[in-house]
């Protein structure tokens, strides 16, 4: 592309003047020349797509009931579709799927010094981590859920004769075992990052729940639990580190493929 701004080769550090025909590089937001003479070679990581992994098992999903139904009724496969809906158990991939897409939105609102991955596999299990953002402020592993008009709370048992004990309630019902979830991811992000990782946190990230006026965060076993726009101001206002970001944005890349 031709530069509308003045910048600076990433790869060499040659000054780039505007209209100066260059590669942009959208992952980085970095430029570098054409012909940089620079002999080390990057490898942008992959990314990730948001919410990618959940939309696949929710088409499969569909599409097996589809063919069921009209493996099973030939004739009125067609209107039995058109009249029922997806069960539940399907429709909750679609709705994960949608509150990712949903929260990477919101996390491009992060400053250019954040890096993020999105909907990322751990190797030797099923399950993925939705997002990892990694800046100056350290990792964050995120898991975004969209419970719609539902309020989360802390429920605290015990304290004074017996074990404090902490529990997360979505609506009234009990959903500690996603804090559980989150706690998992955080321990693998964390062994990965080396003998000396800096700070990370795990973030339980509710979007289009019923949080009150005042107050609403909480944490749960270390776990934070909050909304994206608290989230966002948290990343960026938390004690600034001494980060090779781009170095862990690489690590974690490897450590934990696109799903």
């Amino acid at each position: 592309m031709r530069l509308r701004y003045a910048g600076t080769c990433h790869l060499c550090g040659a000054a780039l003047d505007a209209g100066t025909d260059a590669v942009y590089e959208r992952g980085t937001r970095t430029v570098r020349c054409i012909q940089c003479t620079c002999t080390v070679e990057t490898v942008e990581p992959e990314t990730g797509t948001a919410g990618a992994s959940a939309r696949r098992e929710y088409e499969r999903r569909k599409q097996n009931r589809e063919q069921r139904i009209r493996t099973a009724h030939p004739k009125l496969g067609g209107l039995i579709l058109a009249l029922s809906d997806d069960p539940q158990s399907t429709q909750a991939w679609a709705q994960g799927a949608i509150g990712e897409e949903l929260l990477a939105q919101r996390l491009t609102d992060l400053p250019d010094t954040f890096r993020v991955l999105h909907d990322r596999c751990i190797p030797g299990t099923r399950a993925n981590i939705d997002h990892i953002a990694i800046g100056p402020t350290g990792v964050w592993v995120i898991d975004a859920k969209r419970y719609t008009n539902k309020r989360p709370a802390l429920h605290v048992e015990g304290g004074l004769i017996r074990p404090r004990t902490e529990h997360l309630r979505i609506g009234g019902r009990d959903g500690t075992k996603l804090i559980a979830g989150v706690q998992t991811q955080l321990e693998r992000v964390t062994a990965a990052l080396g003998d000396e990782p800096p700070p990370v946190f795990g973030v339980l990230c509710f979007l289009e729940a019923d949080w009150p006026l005042i107050g609403g965060s909480f944490t749960v076993d270390g776990i934070h639990v909050i909304w994206p726009r608290l989230l966002i101001k948290r990343m960026t206002e938390a004690a600034p580190q001494t980060i090779d970001v781009d170095t862990l944005h690489s690590r974690l890349a490897k450590a934990f493929p696109a799903a």
